[in-house]
């Protein structure tokens, strides 16, 4: 066998595992790498909380924003990130 020959074949073999793997990958890390820490609760939408896990051992807050639908990470340290939970877990879904 050429060298050309071995290296196509290796190539082959190694794409259909890769792509196997789908969408797996991102959910095996956190997702949050900056946190805003300014307060910015006038302009939130939505807000996701994502609790610790095997994959990322901090809770994650996401916020989608309303103008654009941007979404942010927030600090869960943060006192208005707290305020902004309590806020949004008592108004009733639209």
């Amino acid at each position: 066998m050429s060298i050309i020959t071995i290296v196509a074949l290796l190539v082959f073999l190694t794409i259909p595992e890769g792509s196997s793997l789908g969408d797996q990958t991102l959910l095996l890390r956190c997702q949050c790498i900056t946190k805003e820490k300014k307060p910015i609760g006038r302009y939130i939408g939505q807000v996701e909380v994502i609790p610790a896990s095997s994959h990322c051992n901090e809770i994650e807050i996401i916020a989608t924003l309303k103008k654009d639908g941007r979404r942010i990470c927030l600090d869960p340290n943060a006192r208005w990130v707290r305020r902004v939970l309590k806020k949004k877990m008592v108004q009733p879904a639209p």
